[in-house]
């Protein structure tokens, strides 16, 4: 074999080992529909939420407590408006209906959305109904989901809620992302359940509520661990204006 065509087989190589190795920017934040905390309940701040998502440079992000239509954002579609605001692919999943409009979740991603599944959770004790939303994309040409959402605050509702996630993904062959706020301390039983399909960080996710004094873990970002994914970059962004909670950023490798 030449040396030309050695020297071209490792630069192939080499530029297919880089596309493999390269990582999945993923944010996941809770925005209070816009209303900085500090602010009157009139102040409704999309562009500092979107400049955020901007400057994160994510690839994918799971937000939470987003308004649709609803008075006290002024009519406005916010996940619809944020989809704009940074040039990303987005989807919306409702929670609840209220006043003449929606309240739930989105998802943004820089990658076109090729498929769409939206789930309400199951609430054996009456509460407020969250969903699950999930998008298959294609990211560094590898097909992932990517899934998003709000546990209840309520226990019993959280456990049936995430035994309904695990039930999901027990026998999903994709590598699948998992953010949101799920209410939930690293060591209750809802977070648990989770853990037996999907891992986080190995250090603790960081402390993101309340965004002034943080003293709580309940925002994460997992990923399900038959994917054997490695965390990098990992870190609570110093964010104490824009929403009551603090956005959570991490980088995934996925084998």
């Amino acid at each position: 074999m030449n040396r030309k065509l050695i020297a071209f087989l490792l630069i192939l190589f080499g530029s297919v080992f880089h596309l493999s190795a390269q990582k999945i920017r993923v944010l996941s934040f809770n925005i209070h529909h816009g209303n900085p905390p500090s602010e009157k309940e009139s102040v409704v701040n999309l562009d500092t939420i979107a400049q955020i998502i901007k400057n994160s440079n994510a690839d994918l992000v799971g937000l939470q407590e987003i308004d649709v239509n609803l008075g006290r954002s002024y009519n406005e579609d916010q996940a619809k408006r944020l989809a704009e605001l940074t040039g990303m692919h987005y989807i919306f999943s409702k929670g609840i209906d209220l006043e003449k409009g929606e309240y739930g979740t989105a998802i943004l991603s820089k990658h076109p959305i090729e498929r769409v599944e939206k789930h309400f959770l199951p609430s054996p004790v009456e509460s407020e109904r969250r969903s699950l939303s999930i998008v298959e994309v294609r990211v560094n040409n590898k097909k992932i989901l990517f899934a998003n959402t709000h546990l209840d605050l309520k226990d019993k509702n959280k456990i049936a809620q995430a035994k309904f996630i695990t039930s999901r993904f027990k026998n999903e062959k994709l590598p699948t992302i998992l953010v949101g706020d799920l209410n939930s301390e690293p060591t209750d039983p809802a977070i648990k359940e989770l853990g037996m399909l999907f891992t986080k960080t190995t250090s603790q996710n960081g402390l993101t509520f309340p965004q002034d004094k943080p003293n709580t873990e309940i925002d994460y970002i997992m990923v399900n661990t038959s994917s054997h994914p490695k965390f990098f970059n990992h870190h609570v962004l110093e964010e104490k204006y824009a929403s009551d909670h603090r956005p959570l950023y991490v980088e995934i490798e996925i084998k």
